[in-house]
């Protein structure tokens, strides 16, 4: 997913514009990108796959002038748009996967509608979400009509004349958040107001959390605060619960839950199933698997201590890179082993979640073996990934999912219905990890359950997108919850109840 913020102030808000988009950076890796609207629309986009947004941007933003304007992180498309509608200018930039591009983009050929921004031999997603929203009769019947046609997720940010129109998709699979600030940092006078996909971009530039944005619910943001355009469905609320275990800042909250707690009561959980196997110290992969490695520690006892550590924040996420070469020379390079605390140890292993497995198996757990671990014990903090993501660019099929490739080399063949290898207390589950723990190289392989991960976040199942692990996708009307929240300070139960599905 990309990372989105926006600001509008009484005065230039540029400098708070370079520092709440950056604050998404480890949200993409591909482009970066700012619109800020003064006199007219001034827009710079970079690519970020050699840099930082930090230093591609640090000389422009001090040139640009305006009281308004949106930035964007991209893990794909080049982004701001700038399009100059019927309904006058603006620039956009949107954050989600849509699924039926290719089918809207050709119906929209036909009508003769003209496409100018590519992306890897693709229409670029945010001109194609521009031109749909400039079918409606105004913007905000654009915006509610272009949730109609796409298939998968979009949340956006428009700049115009008006101010920042603020949209959330429809199931709420990617956050949007309002914060006020009283003072603008530019110290200029009166009120200012951000939008922003990470909680954590507000914390250092003074504005307090005020709005979270409803699903498919649509604001207008100007000088004078927040205006309601379209109500949203906060009772169809399923955001992405991987924000939580992997992809969102340790200082971010979503709904209302932070990010670092999440991650350590997921160590917790992992712990609590952990009684058979011997322990002399527990890492985290870094940086996410960190702070389930901190919980694990502090639920079982055992010091937590860093063998592996990550040299500097230059080196991006793995799992982000559409290339299978790029993610391995970013693992490889960015984790490096410390023998002295490596050699002759058990160690548990606490990472966010096993993708595909190839990193983790040639980069990480080699290390360790190479180093001279005595044990080395896998901890995701997620049950297996069994679906390619339907609404972000983690994962475009199942080929490349670990569990599939398990499943797979099990059966012969690929399956459809995979519900028996979703069943944690199934016999084909236990083979299925067996064969992946044997892969990867790992002494024992324990993943987390669904029902311990739904609890370490404090949502029940149907306020959350779970579709990478059970294959269901969010829905209009939503189901009863089928888990209670657990209360991590309760008496813990070894076996708890997992709902089959159908893929």
């Amino acid at each position: 997913m990309s990372g989105i913020f926006g600001v509008v102030s009484k005065g230039p808000c540029a400098e708070t514009l370079f520092y709440g988009t950056d604050y998404h950076s480890h949200l993409g890796t591909e482009y970066g990108g700012i619109a800020v609207l003064g006199e007219d629309f001034t827009r710079q986009i970079h690519n970020l796959s050699q840099s930082q947004f930090k230093s591609k941007f640090h000389d422009d933003y001090k040139t640009i002038s305006g009281n308004k304007g949106i930035g964007v992180i991209s893990d794909y498309d080049e982004q701001p748009i700038y399009l100059k509608s019927k309904f006058g200018p603006f620039c956009i930039v949107t954050s989600g996967f849509v699924e039926n591009a290719d089918k809207l983009t050709a119906e929209m050929l036909e009508k003769g509608v003209s496409f100018s921004e590519f992306s890897q031999r693709t229409v670029n997603t945010s001109e194609l979400i521009a031109k749909l929203i400039n079918q409606g009769d105004d913007l905000v019947d654009g915006i509610q009509k272009m949730f109609e046609a796409i298939e998968g997720s979009c949340s956006l940010l428009l700049l115009n004349r008006d101010g920042i129109y603020a949209a959330r998709d429809r199931s709420g699979y990617t956050p949007l958040t309002v914060g006020k600030h009283q003072a603008c940092p530019e110290r200029s006078r009166g009120n200012a107001w951000a939008v922003t996909t990470e909680t954590t971009a507000f914390a250092n530039t003074g504005f307090e959390v005020t709005k979270h944005i409803a699903p498919g619910e649509i604001v207008l943001i100007n000088e004078t605060g927040i205006v309601p355009r379209a109500p949203g469905a906060a009772n169809i609320n399923q955001i992405c619960a991987f924000l939580w275990i992997y992809t969102g800042f340790p200082a971010s909250s979503y709904e209302g839950i932070n990010v670092e707690i999440v991650r350590e009561r997921c160590g917790r959980y992992l712990a609590k199933r952990d009684e058979d196997i011997d322990v002399d110290l527990v890492c985290g992969v870094p940086d996410s698997g960190c702070a389930h490695g901190l919980g694990y520690a502090m639920e079982s006892g055992k010091p937590f201590r860093r063998p592996l550590v990550k040299y500097t924040p230059g080196y991006g996420r793995s799992y982000i890179p559409s290339s299978q070469e790029t993610r391995d020379l970013v693992a490889k390079m960015k984790l490096i082993p410390i023998k002295e605390i490596i050699q002759g140890n058990s160690i548990v292993v606490c990472e966010d979640s096993i993708v595909r497995g190839t990193q983790l198996r040639n980069f990480t757990i080699k290390k360790l073996w190479d180093c001279g671990a005595r044990a080395v014990h896998i901890r995701p903090a997620c049950p297996p990934l069994m679906f390619p993501c339907k609404f972000g660019f983690s994962t475009r099929s199942t080929h490349e999912l670990a569990a599939r490739k398990a499943i797979r080399s099990l059966e012969g063949h690929d399956l459809e219905d995979v519900s028996q290898y979703i069943d944690h207390n199934s016999k084909k589950y236990k083979k299925m990890v067996d064969w992946i723990a044997k892969d990867l190289g790992a002494t024992t392989l324990r993943y987390q359950t669904v029902d311990d991960m739904v609890g370490a976040i404090g949502r029940s199942k149907d306020k959350l997108c779970l579709y990478c692990w059970t294959g269901e996708c969010p829905a209009t009307t939503r189901p009863k919850p089928t888990v209670d929240i657990v209360d991590i300070k309760k008496p813990f139960a070894k076996k708890t109840a997992v709902t089959k599905v159908q893929p």
